[in-house]
């Protein structure tokens, strides 16, 4: 046990490692800006290959082999079409790759998800592209593709007009088991967000960043639930058993009194707890606190908040660049995924990778920190870990959302 002198939580803004082990460092050919969508295949050839999507242009996505995750090797890296698009969001099933386009202003094009044929990742073919774009539309932000059948993702669409412009993201489930003609077969939307709902539009938030679908989880244990983030809204239960009719069980919101942006909703099911994370958006911790929640959700009807993961003084990490959670490893009902409801690890930007011990859900304790030296070239001159994948191998992926690229490491925990 570490004493409190020795604790990292009460050492400064430094690079701290603290029971993380890093295995290869990769800069992805200079090309190190890395968003949310991290991927495990096996190829058909035997090899392991991480697919991964890039925060912004000039680059699509980039598949690494990790066969040798201390001996990381590129197999590919491809091109967006223009500067005004970004490939935030991916999933890979067996060897379909679902890859989200989203926009830096409404109407423009490509906007929607493209599928792939990744059985040679060396060379990666398109097979169709579902078209989300509009006039009031950015495509999608975010997708979620597990069971080689359906894409669920946020998206804006041609036929949606939001009652704010910030709202202009929701819930749609796409059919792709014909993966060359891909069909919308349901939509949800918080009501009051579209113009002619018959409810009034939702009280802004002091800082705006929309009531618009994030993540849109859906696991096989309760295939007919989707595990909805939608950002200034808090999240809901979604009853999604007839998808063309998606129904709210329920919401929880933590906003007011914070300050919303609520990205990823996590159920742990045979402990009857779901995690929650908001995302930190502003730079030098503006919009602290942005935290890991846990909620007793043994009644999905009824959420009730019952922790958050611990954190240290944010003063200390204001001084650049974003500080405060982000996403989390999201248990991807995959065989190529690690599962655990005891460990979460969570990405904190300029605070790192985080990883914490849930075993008491009331007091959740830190286990690890990985908080590398900014690298070259880091515009807020700090590491901005954007986002964790964890392989069946316990191998742990982080990247970050500037310019360093992929780490990869192990647990000492």
């Amino acid at each position: 046990m570490l004493t409190k002198d020795e604790s990292p939580l009460t050492k400064g803004y430094q690079p701290v490692v603290w029971n993380f082990k890093l295995l290869a460092h990769d800069l992805l050919g200079g090309f190190g800006g890395m968003g949310e969508g991290m991927s495990v295949q096996i190829a058909p050839d035997g090899r392991r290959v991480i697919w991964l999507a890039h925060e912004s242009a000039p680059k699509n996505f980039t598949a690494v082999d990790v066969s040798d995750p201390r001996q990381p090797k590129m197999v590919c890296q491809t091109d967006l079409p223009h500067a005004n698009m970004r490939s935030n969001s991916l999933e890979t099933c067996g060897n379909l790759m679902a890859v989200a386009y989203q926009t830096s202003k409404k109407d423009l094009q490509p906007a929607g998800f493209e599928l792939f044929d990744i059985s040679k990742p060396e060379n990666p073919k398109s097979i169709s592209f579902f078209d989300c774009s509009g006039p009031h539309s950015r495509g999608v932000h975010q997708l979620w593709f597990c069971d080689g059948e359906f894409v669920h993702c946020a998206s804006g669409s041609r036929d949606f007009v939001p009652t704010n412009a910030n709202d202009d993201q929701f819930y749609r489930c796409v059919d792709v088991r014909n993966p060359s003609k891909p069909v919308e077969i349901g939509r949800w939307w918080m009501p009051g967000t579209r113009q002619g709902d018959n409810v009034m539009p939702p009280r802004r938030h002091p800082i705006d960043k929309g009531y618009r679908a994030h993540n849109t989880n859906v696991y096989p244990q309760r295939g007919d639930r989707c595990y909805l983030a939608y950002i200034d809204g808090g999240m809901f239960v979604l009853d999604i058993s007839d998808k063309a009719n998606p129904k709210k069980i329920s919401q929880w919101t933590n906003s007011p009194p914070y300050t919303g942006f609520m990205h990823t909703v996590v159920p742990l099911f045979d402990r009857g707890l779901m995690l929650v994370t908001d995302e930190s958006t502003e730079n030098n911790a503006k919009d602290w606190p942005k935290l890991i929640w846990i909620l007793d959700a043994r009644d999905e009807t009824n959420l009730v908040p019952i922790a958050t993961c611990p954190m240290p003084d944010h003063r200390v990490y204001a001084q650049a660049g974003r500080f405060g959670a982000h996403n989390i490893h999201e248990n991807v009902p995959l065989p190529t995924a690690w599962q655990s409801d005891q460990i979460v690890l969570g990405t904190f930007f300029n605070g790192g990778l985080r990883a914490y011990d849930i075993s008491n859900p009331y007091q959740p304790k830190e286990v690890g920190i990985f908080m590398p030296p900014a690298p070259a070239g880091a515009p807020t001159g700090t590491i901005q870990i954007n986002d964790v994948f964890v392989d069946e191998r316990a191998i742990v992926y982080a990247v970050d959302r500037h310019v360093g690229g992929l780490y990869i490491l192990e647990m000492d925990f």
